[in-house]
């Protein structure tokens, strides 16, 4: 078996969502278009959304005077990825402090580190390796540039390691630092795709015993020709996130098809399964797997209250759901998450012990 013992969790200490709705509003010119803004704001289900960027000395937002993304042109890339190199290891240490505040992580074998909003070398997990004193032979493995399935992609190396070597005991990290990559734009499309995302961490301890947890088999399902849908390039100012909005409407339609619901629930009926942990990639992607899968009210409560409390951390976000959907102790479930490709990432879940 492969069980998460525990998951600890971090974000960024200053709440910049109405900052950035403040300042992304004031960019849009055209009154109908800004109306158009207003209500998708509205209707996006985010009340919070969390930094790693200091606070100008009076205290106000990233966009503000005297603060990170204050004039133009916006930072480069090279300034940003000096934050990254500095904050993200910052924030993984904090979400693992977290964790060992509710799991003894004895001695680790193993570390996998998913981070995709950033770059440096030596790499993140090297920097998080000698800040925590683990030993020179810890295995490490890096996931980057995936998206925000990242997270789903490391539960399940960290799943393949333990079934291979029972004595193992992985330490999963996955840390993001969204918020490194404003766009100078005016277009609503980008602005609303910013909208969703924010900075956070997560941490878990998966071992071959329990009680927790049990990580089942993995799927992934790639959608055709959608290739285009999500893109995330490295320009000079920043990462540069393309989301259409046919995305929604594409997951709803692929998950309504009988074959590929199969591949998520293993060829279990989908009313069957009791826990859903569907990475928190805006409301509309949430309506469309609650509405594709016939999925009740209420199954994605915890997707819905992560999105709400902390918007969208990228990799992060699956774990944030996760350590939620644990407290109820599920029989069965799956982790679910979306991005470049049209690529979904998934691994099922039970409760062990």
């Amino acid at each position: 078996m492969a069980i998460i013992t525990a998951i600890g969790t971090a974000t960024g200490a200053q709440d910049i969502h109405q900052p950035f709705v403040d300042w992304a509003a004031a960019r849009i010119d055209d009154p109908a278009r800004q109306r158009l803004f207003t209500r998708m704001v509205a209707r996006a289900g985010i009340a919070h959304r969390f930094s790693v960027l200091e606070p100008t000395a009076a205290g106000g937002s990233p966009v503000e005077a005297g603060g990170f993304y204050a004039g133009l042109p916006l930072p480069s890339t090279a300034a940003r990825m000096v934050l990254y190199a500095e904050h993200a290891p910052e924030l993984a240490l904090r979400a693992i402090a977290d964790l060992q505040g509710r799991a003894e992580l004895g001695d680790i074998t193993h570390l996998v580190v998913a981070s995709c909003t950033g770059f440096v070398a030596p790499g993140i997990d090297q920097i998080i390796a000698a800040r925590l004193g683990l030993s020179g032979s810890v295995e490490r493995l890096l996931i980057g540039f995936m998206g925000c399935y990242a997270g789903v992609t490391a539960l399940r190396s960290a799943r393949h390691i333990v079934r291979s070597d029972p004595e193992a005991r992985v330490l999963v990290v996955a840390v993001e630092l969204s918020t490194l990559h404003l766009e100078d734009t005016v277009e609503i499309e980008p602005l609303l795709a910013m909208l969703q995302f924010a900075d956070g961490a997560a941490a878990a301890l998966v071992t071959a015993d329990g009680p927790g947890m049990e990580l089942g088999e993995g799927f992934s399902l790639g959608l055709a020709d959608s290739a285009e849908l999500i893109s995330w390039t490295i320009g000079d100012q920043g990462f540069v996130m393309r989301l259409s909005g046919e995305v929604p409407g594409r997951i709803g339609e692929a998950l309504a098809d009988e074959a590929h619901r199969a591949v998520l629930s293993g060829g279990r009926p989908v009313g069957e399964i009791d826990s859903w942990a569907v990475h928190a990639g805006g409301r509309s992607i949430l309506d469309s797997v609650e509405h594709g899968l016939g999925l009740g009210a209420m199954a994605l409560d915890s997707s819905r209250r992560v999105l709400r409390d902390f918007g969208n951390m990228s990799s992060a976000t699956v774990l944030f759901v996760l350590a939620r959907e644990m407290a109820a102790r599920p029989a069965s479930g799956v982790a679910l998450a979306f991005g470049p490709g049209l690529a979904a990432e998934g691994v099922r879940y039970g409760w062990s012990g």
